[in-house]
């Protein structure tokens, strides 16, 4: 819960192995786990196993300022829109993942839809802590963690 009683929310947009663990742990964590997939072609199962909730678009996972939005494909050509959309919204946190030794696809997209470079700040990359993660378990554990640290204001890794 957050510090105001309403559930904490976790919303993965596009299903991919590092969603799936990233709903699979945030539930443990006490988020509630969303999963948005626009493609509906790109379903991976139904039900979710986690008791997660899985919707189509971000206006059904109801983006208030105790979610946390990230986006786990940055190859998606829906990018642009998904990103407008939640920055638009009163979300505490958004990210994409990505190697930032890449140029981030996502600030063109944006870019193309207007969005000024102020908004775009807000989006996070990359996501999560610097631990090395490899597999979609690691990244989607630095990723919570790094969310983790930020609601509470700490700085990550090892400094106390």
């Amino acid at each position: 819960m957050s510090d105001d009683g309403r559930p904490r929310r976790l919303v993965a947009v596009f299903a991919s192995p590092v969603a799936e663990m990233l709903l699979r742990f945030g539930i443990e964590l006490g988020f509630q786990s969303v999963l948005v997939e626009p493609d509906p072609t790109k379903l991976m199962g139904a039900p979710r196993p986690h008791g997660d909730l899985f919707v189509h678009d971000l206006a059904a996972a109801e983006l208030d300022d105790s979610t946390d939005v990230v986006l786990t494909d940055h190859h998606r050509p829906e990018i642009g829109d998904v990103l407008k959309e939640a920055l638009a919204s009163p979300a505490r946190w958004i990210g994409i993942m990505g190697n930032p030794k890449v140029d981030p696809p996502h600030v063109a997209a944006l870019r193309e839809l207007g969005v000024g470079d102020d908004v775009i700040a807000r989006v996070h990359r990359p996501v999560g802590l610097n631990i090395g993660s490899r597999t979609p378990a690691e990244i989607a554990v630095a990723t919570l963690a790094g969310l983790i640290a930020d609601r509470n204001g700490r700085p990550g890794g090892f400094s106390f």
